[in-house]
């Protein structure tokens, strides 16, 4: 199996080096170059395995030139009971008829990116051996939210890398933040800039394009490397927990031979929900793909009109790891779409680029419309899915879990599909403490209280307990201080490398 760049200058790149570059040197992101499939006397031989099985036998098809030891071990060193407090990894909670929420949130951050970051260490430090790298990989991070905290504790003092995680200041729940600040480890760093997320991931892109920061790094015997979903590394660990979600229901029996599901993700940067298109792609029967989205509803306009216009206002909300107007995984779908023409997908971003958006072809409007649906959920509705949920099945959401959950209930009124569906839950209810709390409470008992409070008595009230990662989190010695602006990225980075 090998890899090319969505935008066409690279071709024929091994999984270690696409592993260890993060993002290709023209810009665009490493796609496989097709896409391995399960028939069904395969999906039937893995239906009754382990979470550990399941992922061995789906991620070995896209890393041939990784021997099976080698993925055995990336696989037993990420999921184990050390690191994840449930034993099925993700495992299937069912909400309501035909309905199921699959937690994917048991790792020790308590947010659905431990599924691939967990992982991405034992890949990339396997993948440097294994291409000749010499250089130490500086790890360089954009996070809304979750993938901060999740990238941190993945490399904490990993051999031979370095970590450097930008979070918008104002854009992250204080639980993410602290999580972040909180970070123990020789060779992380963390720092908060002023903006956005978008203004973070742009700052991050900006210094991987530049030439001349790349060959200083060099000089100094680093390179640089992605922990961001733009890594096929990052992306690929998620594809299997949608395949294992589907195995999990053909083995209790509630779906049949080629029975199809949806599958409902809450989406920012589209990652997560492109994991489940390639799943789909590998043989998983699934009807629809249901993108949903809170008040930065891009996605939702792109998938009914077939435009990307970034030039909006940036909604703050109650579910932050969303906030976010640049949807870098979009880029691969797109190239799926359009059979790999990367001349066309590299020009419909470089009018994002040059215009702020661009507007794909009839075809590939349709392409895209044939397996998504898309909506988007206020914070208003946020909330009160999160109340109904709790009243009606004793279920608690997070704010991320319930914009996906009502924009679900809002597919299902407007085509009447009853098709059994899995809701992707991306974070514990707990990472959002002070919204939940809202949800769910008397306003009384919220008065005067802060996140971390508000955690304590969500826990008391509802009788669900606290992840291990975030308990006593307020009380724990904050090691991070550092602030910066967009345009003073590059300089952090450089003195968080002692090159200046």
């Amino acid at each position: 199996m090998k890899y090319e760049s969505s935008r066409g200058k690279y071709h024929s790149v091994t999984a270690a080096e696409a592993i260890k570059m993060g993002i290709s040197p023209d810009g665009g992101l490493f796609v496989p170059e097709s896409i391995p499939h399960l028939d069904d006397k395969q999906l039937t031989a893995m239906a009754s395995s382990s979470y550990q099985e399941k992922a061995f036998h789906i991620i070995r098809q896209f890393l041939s030139d990784f021997s099976d030891d080698e993925i055995k071990s990336c696989i037993n060193g990420a999921y184990n009971q050390k690191s994840f407090d449930n034993e099925r990894i993700a495992p299937l909670v069912k909400l309501d008829t035909g309905v199921y929420i699959q937690e994917l949130w048991h790792g020790p951050t308590a947010a659905f990116k431990d599924m691939a970051l967990q992982m991405l260490p034992h890949l990339l430090t396997i993948s440097a051996h294994k291409t000749g790298e010499k250089a130490e990989i500086v790890i360089l991070v954009a996070t809304s939210g979750d993938t901060g905290k999740a990238a941190l504790e993945g490399f904490k003092d990993v051999e031979g890398t370095k970590i450097i995680v930008f979070y918008p200041d104002e854009g992250v729940s204080e639980i993410q933040k602290r999580q972040m600040l909180t970070q123990e480890g020789n060779n992380v760093y963390v720092a908060a800039v002023s903006g956005n997320f978008d203004d973070a991931q742009n700052g991050v892109k900006r210094i991987f394009a530049n030439e001349e920061f790349a060959a200083r790094l060099l000089q100094n015997g680093q390179k640089l490397s992605s922990a961001n979903s733009i890594n096929w590394g990052r992306l690929l660990p998620q594809i299997v927990y949608y395949v294992a979600a589907y195995l999990d229901l053909k083995a209790a029996g509630i779906v049949e031979e080629a029975q199809s599901v949806n599958i409902v993700v809450p989406t920012g940067n589209f990652g997560n929900i492109l994991a489940a298109y390639y799943a789909s792609r590998m043989g998983i029967p699934i009807k629809r793909l249901i993108c949903a989205s809170n008040a930065n509803n891009i996605l939702t306009d792109f998938i009914h009109s077939g435009i990307y216009d970034r030039q909006r206002k940036f909604e703050k909300t109650i579910s932050p790891s969303m906030d976010i107007l640049i949807s870098s995984n979009l880029e691969r779908l797109l190239f799926e779409v359009t059979g790999h023409n990367a001349s066309r997908v590299a020009a419909w971003m470089e009018d994002l680029k040059d215009r702020g958006r661009y507007e794909v072809d009839a075809v590939t409007r349709d392409a895209v419309q044939d397996i998504f649906w898309a909506d988007f959920c206020s914070d208003e509705e946020t909330l009160t899915a999160i109340r109904q949920t709790w009243r009606e099945h004793s279920y608690l959401l997070d704010t991320h879990t319930a914009v996906a959950v009502n924009v679900y209930q809002k597919y299902r009124s407007e085509t009447g599909d009853n098709t059994i569906s899995i809701i992707a839950s991306t974070a514990s209810p707990f990472k959002f403490a002070n919204s939940v709390a809202q949800a769910v409470l008397e306003p009384e008992l919220l008065q005067g209280k802060d996140e971390f409070e508000l955690m304590n008595l969500l826990s008391q009230y509802t009788g669900i307990a606290i992840p291990v990662g975030l308990k006593e989190l307020d009380r724990r010695e904050i090691r991070h201080h550092s602030v910066c602006s967009q345009q003073g990225m590059e300089e952090m980075v450089m003195s968080f490398l002692q090159l200046v």
